[in-house]
């Protein structure tokens, strides 16, 4: 295992303060992309959308709960599986409480593809109290990328099209038999009952909202992921990388 070099607490203080100012620019540039990300336009969402939940058939306005904005994690359960994505599973045991986020007036809500049974025995069994609803026999996975069907949409996932995607080293998106769900985070804000799109991540893109992938980083062995540098800092946990 390659582990940090040892040196005397006046070389790490020097080493720590360069770092510092790099942390302090990279906080600004976050600043800077937040605001950025603020200031993206916004699409209304004019399709119906048909959701079932633990209240029984909704539309979209009715995911807000009553609130301005809405964030929906797009959870993979395809509807042949039994169980959710194991990596999508360990995304949402990492939330916690979202009851700070109801007070900044956002509310949470997880939506998938499979029946709404089985997303239902799921969540209990997870011991999740989090909003979940399904979007079986709707467009809403479709048309927000995450289920990746060229009978019903193009293919498009993390704004990259099918091309795009083939040129890409290491890709597999494309060779996967279809249809098949990804995951996702989608952004909703609400103006009297319209509702508006207003951003959409993918890939790598919500995994900075989780609080381990944040602690870890913070760490000397990391996430302790393949792919990270230094090489070789510590030997991964065996788990499954991937779902179903």
């Amino acid at each position: 295992m390659s582990l940090p070099d040892v040196v005397s607490r006046d070389e790490w203080i020097v080493a720590r303060r360069e770092l510092l100012a790099a942390e302090k620019a990279f906080t600004k540039e976050r600043d800077a992309l937040n605001t950025r990300r603020r200031e993206l336009p916004m699409v209304l969402v004019d399709k119906a959308y048909g959701f079932t939940g633990a209240g029984g058939s909704s539309g979209l306005l009715e995911l807000f709960e009553g609130r301005d904005q809405l964030v929906v994690y797009h959870f993979m359960f395809q509807p042949e599986w039994d169980a959710g994505c194991p990596n999508c599973t360990g995304f949402v045991d990492d939330i916690g409480s979202t009851r700070l986020l109801n007070d900044a007036n956002t509310t949470f809500a997880l939506v998938s593809r499979a029946p709404y049974e089985k997303l239902a025995a799921y969540r209990s069994a997870r011991g999740w109290d989090y909003p979940w609803y399904s979007s079986y026999g709707s467009d809403f996975n479709y048309d927000y990328h995450v289920t990746l069907d060229e009978s019903v949409v193009p293919f498009e996932y993390n704004y990259r099209s099918k091309a795009e995607w083939d040129v890409l080293p290491n890709n597999d998106h494309t060779q996967m038999q279809q249809p098949f769900d990804l995951h996702g985070l989608s952004c909703f804000l609400r103006v009297d009952e319209q509702v508006y799109h207003t951003y959409s991540t993918y890939g790598r893109g919500p995994d900075a909202m989780t609080f381990t992938a944040t602690a870890l980083d913070l760490t000397a062995l990391g996430r302790q992921e393949p792919w990270e540098k230094p090489a070789g800092r510590a030997v991964p946990p065996p788990h499954e990388d991937h779902c179903h």
